[in-house]
């Protein structure tokens, strides 16, 4: 590959048409079906996939076929085949994955911004979605079309394009048991629903953290009562609540209490941690909106990626049964709830882990208080295969065409349950986990940006790993190159990012 054509091919590629494409995808309000419940009925989803296939058709690809798979009562998939070129080869299969769907609103946005208001400002496209995840599907056939301008070979490939992937994949598995044979034995994975430590050098994601979570509520009356009348006698509900969370997490630490939620970290990603400590330095923690004086939680750089990336850690991320401060009276509330999201070390089975949350929080309740816990969410992470030769130097070599610097690896703390699925259907399978999602994107959160830079550098990386695989293919590098790890991790029941 001539990295120089490779780089201006694809920069133009995302400035005439990449870029513009995304300004309306933004604009589009898809949620996911667990914050759209009517969804369908809305037509937001179907408006973005109309707009990504009517791009995809246009692209001068030839054989390529771009179809919209609808299963009875489940969100729709983008399926694209492009078959192998110049010399490429039909029996092996390289699968590219991304999801169109969207995180909900959240509030906080500037003045000037706003989830569904696509604004260019400098390198940076802001609104819901851009980077998380709507360039996947354009930058995937951007990446192959840059090897098609320079006709070189590659094998053949399959795109997926997802519509639930925020909502946990749970349509997904159906999906590809329904394609099994359009889509073959992929022997390499690339998906482009990442992140990254920062946008000089191409960063791959070596594993990811699994979910468990839903709502703990905890009733002690029918009503509600004055509090100067049944306070100190009737227990509060929150004080109630906030004992149960110390069964599971210590308030000082924030450490996990349940020795079964924890995993031993292989000495591989402890390096990998350490050397990447050593890159971002104070960016480990300073691309988060941090306030003056807050300090992070250790002042161990390298302990901190790891607690990020394979330690478990609690957040609450709603609350219910608590009115706002405004309308608050003197009243001895009947219930508090919470929404819990524990995150799992990627090799800890998530269906366990919803068990023993719900065994540690439900059992002797104090007082006889009435406590239940839903779970939403269940899913187990994913820890990466061994990497083959041929695709750590392709992914090195592809960082220093098109970045001056080397590759880096490191765990992400989210979840893409996808991979785990994959891992296990496809356990020969080389995986690229890469993205776009660096410091201070804040996907899901207010703000939310895509630094444009970095999206054409991943997609002309990308090209020039497909390219190098079909190399590494005709040695017979890439047939059987790897087993997954054996390391008890199955796919979960939902999870999201």
């Amino acid at each position: 590959m001539d990295a120089q054509q490779a780089d201006r091919y694809v920069a133009a590629k995302w400035d005439d048409e990449i870029v513009p494409q995304l300004v309306e995808y933004i604009r589009i309000p898809n949620k996911s079906p667990m914050f759209d419940a009517d969804w369908a009925a809305h037509g937001y989803m179907e408006d973005a996939v109309q707009l990504m296939v009517r791009w995809a058709e246009r692209q001068p690809i030839p054989g390529m076929r771009v179809e919209v798979v609808r299963l009875e009562g489940r969100t729709p998939l983008i399926f694209i085949e492009i078959p192998a070129a110049h010399g490429g080869r039909d029996d092996d299969c390289v699968l590219l994955y991304g999801h169109l769907d969207k995180q909900p609103e959240m509030t906080g946005w500037d003045d000037d911004l706003g989830p569904w208001t696509p604004v260019l400002r400098d390198d940076r496209l802001y609104g819901r979605g851009g980077a998380d995840d709507g360039y996947a599907i354009f930058g995937s056939l951007a990446a192959i079309l840059a090897l098609h301008e320079q006709k070189l070979p590659h094998a053949r490939c399959v795109v997926l394009i997802e519509a639930c992937e925020e909502s946990g994949s749970y349509d997904l598995p159906a999906y590809v048991d329904h394609l099994a044979d359009r889509i073959g034995q992929p022997s390499l994975v690339v998906c482009l629903d990442s992140g990254c430590g920062n946008y000089d050098q191409l960063w791959c994601t070596t594993s990811l953290r699994g979910l468990a979570g839903g709502n703990l509520d905890v009733q002690v009356l029918e009503e509600g009562v004055h509090s100067g009348d049944a306070s100190g006698v009737v227990p509060s509900s929150f004080r109630i609540l906030r004992s149960l969370l110390s069964r599971i997490e210590d308030e000082d630490s924030g450490r996990i209490l349940l020795d079964g939620l924890h995993a031993p970290i292989p000495e591989e990603r402890v390096a990998q941690a350490r050397r990447a400590a050593e890159v971002l330095g104070s960016a480990v923690f300073d691309k988060f909106p941090l306030l003056p004086g807050m300090r992070p939680m250790n002042d161990d750089l390298a302990e901190l990626v790891l607690n990020r990336t394979w330690r478990p850690a609690l957040s609450v991320t709603g609350v219910g049964g608590i009115p706002p401060l405004d309308s608050a009276g003197n009243v001895l509330r009947p219930h508090s709830a919470v929404k819990l999201s524990l995150r799992l070390p990627p090799t800890v089975d998530g269906k366990r882990a919803g068990e023993l949350l719900h065994e540690a929080l439900t059992r002797d309740p104090p007082y006889g208080a009435k406590v239940s816990l839903a779970l939403e969410k269940a899913a187990t992470g994913w820890n990466a295969p061994a990497m083959s030769p041929w695709l750590e130097r392709a992914i090195d070599e592809a960082s220093r065409a098109f970045y001056g610097r080397p590759a880096m690896y490191m765990g992400e703390g989210g979840s893409i349950p996808f991979m785990g699925m994959l891992g296990e259907k496809f356990p020969g399978a080389q995986f690229m986990i890469t993205g776009v999602l660096g410091p201070h994107s804040n996907a899901h959160g207010p703000n939310e940006f895509l630094h444009i830079p970095m999206g054409k550098r991943v997609t002309a990386s990308v090209a020039r790993v497909i390219a190098e695989h079909h190399l590494a293919s005709e040695r017979g590098e890439t047939t059987g190159s790897a087993v997954a790890p054996d390391s008890g991790q199955r796919h979960g029941d939902h999870g999201c990012c």
